[in-house]
């Protein structure tokens, strides 16, 4: 007889090893960096042997850049869930609050920071990694200005750019605040508040509000 339910017990079973891998990945390499990370440190911790390592993936940079797009999803994600609960309430914010109150659920920790300045870092001296990064990155612009697009609409305030370069601006204002933040070594919630006042001073100078 046969067992129809092995094709999808297999999906499940590749999907759920791939998500080990990437969670070990994470803790992997936040403690020690890319640089000193091994496909074998990250097997050992997710259990798995180089085999299953390569069957998902075929280097460690396609790992780091699965990471970074599974860390970025996520928190956009978390930011796109904080929009439709702010526009349930009914209640009327204006662009400095907004930002405010969606950037508290999208800050990463020190270790995330870290990771997507590294995998920057390395994109500048490999030409294939730089390829994939700018389109990865160029996926998250479009989804940010998404939400942006959807805010203009729920709250009347209209970009003083087009959504892409606003979100654009944006998220490097964003990344090179938290990246110093860290640098400087402050704690998560000072981080928080910087990043929060310099994105909304930004946002606020980038509409006009209704």
């Amino acid at each position: 007889m046969t067992d129809t339910a092995t094709p999808q017990t297999a999906v499940r079973g590749r999907e759920r090893t791939r998500a080990l891998l990437l969670e070990a990945a994470a803790e992997v390499f936040g403690e020690v960096g890319l640089d000193a990370a091994s496909v074998e440190a990250i097997c050992d911790r997710a259990g798995f042997t180089r085999g299953a390592f390569y069957s998902n993936f075929d280097s460690k940079e396609e790992l780091m850049l699965a990471l970074t797009t599974q860390m970025a999803e996520q928190k956009i994600e978390q930011v796109a869930q904080r929009v439709r609960e702010l526009e349930a309430t009914g209640e009327r914010l204006e662009p400095t609050q907004l930002v405010e109150r969606i950037l508290d659920v999208a800050i990463d920790r020190r270790a995330g920071i870290a990771l997507t300045s590294e995998i920057r870092t390395r994109a500048m001296r490999d030409p294939r990694l730089a390829e994939t990064y700018l389109a990865w990155q160029q996926g998250i612009t479009d989804r940010v200005g998404e939400v942006i697009a959807e805010l203009g609409r729920a709250y009347g305030f209209t970009p003083r750019l087009p959504e892409a370069d606003f979100a654009r601006l944006i998220m490097q204002t964003w990344e090179d605040t938290a990246a110093n933040a860290v640098i400087a070594g402050l704690d998560f919630d000072a981080m928080c508040a910087l990043v929060n006042a310099r994105t909304a001073q930004l946002a606020t100078a980038l509409v006009d509000p209704a």
